[in-house]
C-alpha cells in the first residue's frame, strides 16, 4: 500500500507492504494503548483522542522519522496510518509543530483534504482582575500553556484575552531556554492578574 507524505513542497512516496501491515498489529495496539490515556497535541491535553487525531499524532512520529531518515520506524507510522484511516491516499504534515493540522486526503472524497481542527475556539472574555494569589497563579497556569516541541526547537503559548485567541512565544533551540521564557511569561502574567492589567 502507498501513503504519500507531503512536507512543505515536498513529497515522499512510502510503499508500504502489506505484510509489514498485518505483522505490525501488535505495534499499532500498543500505540493505541498509550494515546488511550490521552495525549498533548501541541498546545492542547485531548484525553480521548479519536481516530482522525490518533493518526495526526503518528503522523508527527512519522514525520520525525522522515527528517531523522529513520527508514524503519517511518513506515511502521505509515503502516498505523494505513491500517486506521482505509482508502488513505496521501497526509499533509504540518511543520509548525501544530499536530492538529495536519491533514489527510482519502480517496472516497473528492472535495479538499479530510482534516479534523481540534483546537478549542474561546470567545473574547475581559482579563479576570484583582485576584487573589492562590486565584491569580491558577489562572495564569490555565493562560501559560507548557513547554512542547516544535520542529527543532521549543514553544509555548500565551492565552490572550483581548482578542480571545493563543499567542506563541518566539521558538527556542532548547527545552531549558524555553522553559526559562515560559517562567518570566508566567510571572508576568501571575502578577498581571493580582492587578488586575492585561500582559
Amino acid at each position: 500500500m502507498i501513503l504519500n507524505a507531503i512536507i512543505d513542497d515536498q513529497i515522499y512516496e512510502l510503499n508500504v507492504p502489506d505484510v509489514l501491515i498485518s505483522q505490525g498489529q501488535d505495534v499499532f495496539d500498543r500505540l493505541d494503548r498509550d494515546m488511550d490515556a490521552g495525549w498533548q497535541m501541541s498546545r492542547e491535553w485531548v484525553a480521548r483522542p479519536d481516530q482522525i487525531q490518533r493518526c495526526q499524532i503518528v503522523a508527527d512520529k512519522l514525520l520525525t522519522a522522515l527528517e531523522s531518515e529513520n527508514q524503519k520506524l517511518g513506515m511502521m507510522m505509515a503502516g498505523y496510518i494505513l491500517s486506521r484511516l482505509p482508502g488513505v491516499e496521501s497526509v499533509e504534515l504540518d511543520t509548525q509543530g501544530e499536530i492538529q493540522n495536519t491533514c489527510f486526503k482519502l480517496a472516497a472524497h473528492d472535495g479538499p483534504a479530510a482534516s479534523t481542527d481540534t483546537a478549542t475556539q474561546t470567545a473574547a472574555t475581559p482579563a479576570p482582575a484583582g485576584l487573589g494569589k492562590l486565584e491569580a497563579m491558577a489562572q495564569a497556569g490555565k493562560d501559560v500553556t507548557s513547554v512542547f516541541k516544535v520542529g527543532r526547537g521549543y514553544r509555548f503559548s500565551i492565552f490572550d484575552h483581548a482578542s480571545g485567541t493563543w499567542q506563541d512565544s518566539p521558538l527556542a533551540p532548547t527545552e531549558q531556554d524555553a522553559t526559562r521564557m515560559r517562567q518570566e511569561a508566567f510571572k508576568a502574567r501571575y502578577e498581571a492578574l493580582q492587578q488586575g492589567v492585561e500582559q
